[in-house]
């Protein structure tokens, strides 16, 4: 059992975010096949190439997974969970610094930000499914090794 109180520490999560960010941009210099990295955008389904201005991001925030699994996973584990691959993607650096840290539903709620970025609600709505099944997916995965361990032991 983790501390349920322990406060927000997000060490391990920016040294494997920093992992996850080279290896797709790895893999987008391969996809854009001139030197030049290729995403699409998160939230808008737009085509970003290296020399746009995009950020990396974490679909469902650091702080918010952090909170909400402090009781049953390690920081180490947290990381895992909060940098799996469906709760990382790309987006305009404009939509990363103007969400912030708050839920993209809150964000969305506000609908000059849908209409300023060019938000595709379709778009945005799969990116943020994918994110919540994934993230309950490394969730599971994590605490199914910890139970299985626990019953070899007994």
């Amino acid at each position: 059992m983790q501390n349920p109180n322990r406060p927000y520490h997000r060490t391990e999560i920016d040294l494997l975010f920093t992992k996850i960010k080279a290896q797709m941009q790895k893999k987008a210099l391969v996809r854009g096949g001139d030197g030049r990295a290729l995403y699409t955008d998160c939230y808008t389904g737009k085509t970003l190439r290296g020399g746009d201005r995009y950020d990396y991001e974490h679909i469902r925030s650091a702080e918010d997974v952090f909170m909400t699994y402090r009781d049953r996973l390690t920081n180490a584990e947290i990381a895992e969970v909060v940098n799996c691959p469906e709760n990382v993607s790309v987006t305009l650096r404009t939509i990363n610094q103007s969400k912030g840290k708050r839920r993209m539903e809150d964000w969305l709620s506000n609908e000059i930000n849908v209409n300023v970025y060019n938000i595709d609600r379709k778009v945005t709505l799969e990116t943020l499914t994918k994110a919540d099944f994934g993230i309950l997916q490394k969730v599971n995965d994590i605490l199914s090794i910890k139970l299985n361990s626990k019953v070899e032991l007994l």
